[in-house]
């Protein structure tokens, strides 16, 4: 399973954990309280999905046990040292043919952050 995490696309396979395990590990967390771990973990190290990809990868795993419509977020750190709550999230329901597009633009170097906001989350002027 393909999740998009800011402009980085994760393989969840990768992970290793049934469903069933995920679900009676984490059963206890909400949705919010893995929000607010997202905007902990971003607020830490900015470019999670980047430098730490394992966590960022458990991360989108949280999310998707608890929201499985839900296979992309992209969380918006406004400075280094910004505080969590400082850090805004967004979701997207992607398809799973617009992932694996991603995917392969990914691989062939073409997957960046503009090319993410164009396509997935558009936040810059037309």
């Amino acid at each position: 399973m393909l999740f998009l995490m800011n402009d980085v696309v994760l393989d969840l396979a990768e992970m290793k954990l049934t469903p069933r395990l995920m679900a009676d590990r984490f059963r206890a967390l909400s949705f919010p309280s893995i929000m607010r771990m997202g905007q902990e973990l971003y607020a830490e190290t900015p470019l999670l999905h980047i430098e730490r990809p394992n966590r960022a990868r458990r991360l989108a795993a949280l999310i998707q046990a608890k929201a499985p419509t839900i296979t992309g977020a992209l969380f918006v750190v406004p400075s280094f040292e910004a505080d969590p709550e400082d850090v805004t999230i967004r979701f997207a329901e992607l398809g799973q043919a617009a992932l694996e597009d991603l995917k392969v633009r990914q691989e062939e170097g073409a997957l960046d952050m503009l090319a993410c906001d164009r396509q997935v989350w558009r936040r810059l002027a037309a």
